[in-house]
């Protein structure tokens, strides 16, 4: 695919479907003709395309059985708040020619950032070209570029000033870890939303940030680490626990284990119901162990697969007998906000935070669904199962 010959920033990526047999210039027609006016003059894709701020749009098609459909890539050179401003405006394109489409955005790339990882690509084939007595000096050449890259990443964030990747003021969730090189490690990975306690004692603003904010205390599997955990359940608003793996350190793991920890995360109440506070420090080794001995599970997994499929859910109460059975899962949130004595809902069905509340609400006890939507706040007082954990 040719792209413009102008220098662009952004790329955005459309994908769509339409209800018809279309061609390449009824598409481009459809998203000139029905974007117009829409964001104002200034925003005008004709006149961007112009000023040369917008390049030409290619349009790749595939036809299917009587529709079509395919992918628009419309470069742009645009700052970040106006590029996401035209990709969304796209997405109101309901027609193309006489056909019903739909348009669904995929993807802003960066192309500066694909340049990067050209360069940086690069940069290690020339260095690999030097002499072998340059070899080791070339590695910490490349230790030295990787390790001011992720200094320059790392903030301060509070009136602690606890050491923190760039995300964590604007993300609605965020990681706890226990040290700087924590963070350091996280970052040099791709999670930029870490902060970090720095010590035993933990500050004002963790226990400010976890009130806001979706939490997950992420630390040492050593004694160490559970010495801080215990101490951030404590004091602080942590909605979910991820260990390394047994005496291992966050700040030493490789991608793949950062990724399988946080992946195998738990709730706090289902952890605390496993491990405890009270001599919690003699339990972090069988950390790893699953949930499927937490009491009424095996019930409830019967339970799902009864209702396997079928889209409606089942209320017990706490002497677990079934209250309302067989009820369509649209009206779920309705008939628990009407109901009383729920101890459990089990449904087929996505958990949500909207259902989380309203159960929360009527003081219900446990929720088990297919799955479950993210991110969620999740109160201390209800265990939150899927499918799989029951």
């Amino acid at each position: 695919m040719t792209i413009d010959p102008y220098e662009m920033k952004y790329l955005i990526k459309v994908h769509f479907k339409a209800e018809g047999i279309i061609e390449k210039p009824d598409i481009i027609g459809a998203i000139f003709g029905q974007t117009e006016g829409l964001l104002g003059e200034e925003m005008n894709l004709r006149d961007l395309q112009k000023s040369a701020r917008v390049g030409r749009i290619e349009v790749d098609i595939e036809e299917k059985k009587g529709k079509t459909e395919g992918e628009v890539t419309l470069p742009a050179s645009l700052d970040k708040v106006e590029v996401s401003v035209l990709a969304s405006s796209l997405e109101t394109i309901d027609r193309v020619g006489p056909c019903k489409a739909q348009f669904h955005v995929t993807k802003i790339e960066d192309v500066r950032g694909a340049h990067r990882t050209k360069i940086i690509k690069r940069a290690k084939e020339l260095l690999s070209q030097t002499i072998e007595a340059g070899e080791t000096e070339s590695k910490r050449l490349i230790e030295s570029v990787r390790d001011s890259i992720r200094m320059e990443e790392i903030t301060y964030f509070g009136q602690d000033h606890l050491p923190a990747g760039p995300h964590v003021k604007d993300s609605d969730a965020i990681i706890v870890v226990e040290g700087r090189n924590d963070v350091l490690n996280l970052l040099k990975h791709g999670i930029r939303n870490a902060i970090a306690v720095e010590g035993t004692n933990v500050p004002r603003t963790i226990v400010n940030i976890c009130k806001e904010k979706i939490a997950t205390a992420f630390v040492d599997g050593d004694r160490g680490g559970g010495l801080i955990l215990k101490e951030l359940l404590q004091v602080a608003e942590i909605d979910f626990i991820a260990r390394a793996p047994p005496q291992r350190e966050v700040e030493e793991l490789t991608e793949k284990l950062i990724m399988k920890s946080l992946k195998n995360k738990i709730p706090t109440e289902q952890y605390v119901e496993l491990y405890g506070l009270k001599n919690f420090e003699k339990k972090t080794e069988g950390f790893e162990r699953k949930t499927e001995g937490i009491e009424k599970n095996k019930m409830y997994s019967q339970i799902m697969n009864e209702i396997n499929k079928s889209f409606t859910f089942v209320l017990l109460d706490k002497n677990s007998k079934k209250m309302r059975t067989d009820v369509p899962v649209h009206d779920l949130v309705a008939t628990l906000k009407n109901t009383s004595n729920v101890d459990a809902v089990i449904f087929d069905g996505i958990i949500t935070q909207r259902l989380i509340d309203v159960a929360n609400q009527q003081n219900v006890k446990t929720i088990v669904g297919v799955k479950k939507s993210t991110p969620l706040k999740i109160p201390h007082t209800i265990k939150v199962l899927t499918k799989e954990e029951v």
